[in-house]
């Protein structure tokens, strides 16, 4: 416990420190010499503090501790006339926590400095007690997010055993993903819905969006040909497989804001701008923005890779399809960002190509 006598009067601070000298107490004899040893030793615990010093009085010295976060913690008695009511009042307003009159009554110094130690004692057992408590909640959370991803990527995994054309597609997605939130983010009115947490949910539930593939039959997942009618409306139902497993644990898991999103983007990938998609034909910005951003991205992504029923497509190639069906099947705020990030689009399909 450390303790800071700061009081010019020398009779009373040597008296002060006779009474503590349990605690090998510090003095300083103005505010000069106070705010001098506070700062070189600034885990002190109490600072039992005249008013009225030469130099800098208490009110000078208390106003310094406050403009100085490090050194709020210290718990500050300021001493007093009887007759000093006002500075008592003022002492307190600026931050003080108790006050201690004189002529010095011995038993009240040493019970008033006791109780201090004590609830010092206390609040530095309940700050360990906090800290300990968010060290915990800090390494549940890493071992929850870390487990969602695990099984995220297990999932997804899955997917791409059977679908062997989608090498890399989860991780271009989302590098994709990531730039274009980026772009839209410095701009209205997406600077207010992209913030980083909502962004960050969009980079990590995008490897979700065709979850609802595991559904599919193979000979239809993997036909190298164009699909029959009948074969697209079993092929459209991975929209709705997807929202389903997704929201499958209920309304409590269907609250998150995770899931939420995980569920939107699953479900709402293949809508059109214009209402044209599916499953629910929504239109324009009845689509949710995750739909949104993730259709572009997934059909970039589709064209410019090869797949068991088509060859790759080039970038310019890619980007005319899309530049066609802008205000479409694409939102056109959308699509003019696309093409903003054309160059880190490029890079993303060059560094993880397919494999």
């Amino acid at each position: 416990m450390k303790i800071l006598i700061a009081d010019d009067s020398r009779t009373d601070a040597a008296l002060i420190k006779s009474i503590l000298s349990v605690y090998n107490p510090m003095v300083a004899y103005d505010g000069v010499e106070a705010l001098a040893l506070i700062e070189a030793n600034p885990d002190i615990d109490i600072l039992i503090l005249d008013i009225n010093m030469p130099r800098m009085n208490g009110f000078e010295v208390l106003e310094r501790i406050q403009h100085h976060p490090e050194y709020r913690k210290i718990a500050t008695l300021v001493l007093t006339n009887y007759d000093e009511i006002d500075n008592e009042m003022r002492g307190l307003d600026l931050g003080a926590v108790d006050y201690i009159r004189k002529p010095l009554n011995i038993r009240s110094l040493i019970k008033r400095v006791e109780l201090h130690i004590k609830l010092k004692n206390a609040r530095d057992e309940l700050e360990l007690q906090n800290s300990i408590l968010e060290q915990t909640v800090r390494e549940r959370t890493r071992e929850s997010i870390l487990t969602r991803d695990v099984t995220i990527h297990a999932l997804v995994g899955l997917l791409e055993i059977r679908n062997i054309e989608s090498s890399n597609h989860t991780k271009r997605t989302q590098l994709m993903m990531r730039a274009l939130c980026d772009n839209l983010r410095l701009q209205e009115p997406f600077r207010a819905i992209l913030t980083d947490s909502y962004s960050k949910e969009l980079f990590d539930t995008t490897p979700l969006h065709d979850i609802g593939k595991v559904g599919i039959p193979d000979h239809i997942l993997l036909k190298p040909g164009k699909l029959t009618p009948d074969e697209f409306e079993i092929m459209k139902k991975h929209t709705t497989y997807g929202v389903d497993a997704l929201s499958s644990m209920g309304p409590e898991s269907a609250s998150l804001p995770f899931v939420r999103t995980a569920v939107e983007i699953a479900g709402t990938h293949h809508e059109k701008y214009d209402g044209s998609g599916y499953p629910l034909g929504l239109k324009g910005e009845g689509i949710p923005l995750s739909g949104r951003l993730m259709a572009i991205i997934d059909v970039y992504d589709a064209l410019v890779n090869k797949r068991v029923y088509k060859p790759a497509f080039t970038h310019e190639e890619a980007m005319k399809i899309i530049g066609d069906d802008r205000g479409k099947h694409f939102d056109p705020d959308i699509t003019d960002a696309f093409f903003k990030i054309q160059p880190e689009v490029k890079k993303i399909t060059k560094d993880f190509a397919q494999q």
